[in-house]
């Protein structure tokens, strides 16, 4: 099964209080158990996609900031699926109960696949 949009994924200083601002702004809940390291707008109240923020220590010269977080139930094989259409696999992460892979487009530009830990 191809994996689907999850998230909308914002990197920045202080994810609640970014997350806060967006809810505000779309008249959207400020999921719970919003911190400065991540929070999410919309996931619980079926908004999709979801708009998720991100803690990130310094923003990194040429990445984008805002891009495509895709769920998936089987890790490996969407990466490897992904690689094959012409993605490069970047790197591998599980941080704040999120297991993901972070790959670039044809283009550059970045992109996550992701399972819940």
């Amino acid at each position: 099964m191809a994996p689907t949009i999850a998230a909308t994924t914002y990197d920045c200083a202080d994810a609640a209080a970014l997350a806060g601002f967006y809810a505000r702004l779309l008249d959207q809940p400020l999921d719970p158990d919003a911190s400065e390291f991540v929070a999410t707008v919309g996931a619980g109240s079926g908004m999709t996609p979801a708009l998720m923020f991100l803690q990130v220590p310094d923003r990194t010269p040429g990445k984008n900031s805002v891009h495509l977080d895709l769920a998936a139930t089987d890790l490996a094989a969407e990466v490897e699926r992904a690689v094959a259409l012409g993605a490069k696999h970047i790197g591998d992460f599980d941080e704040h109960g999120f297991r993901w892979a972070t790959l670039a487009d044809p283009e550059g530009n970045l992109f996550d696949i992701a399972v819940h830990s």
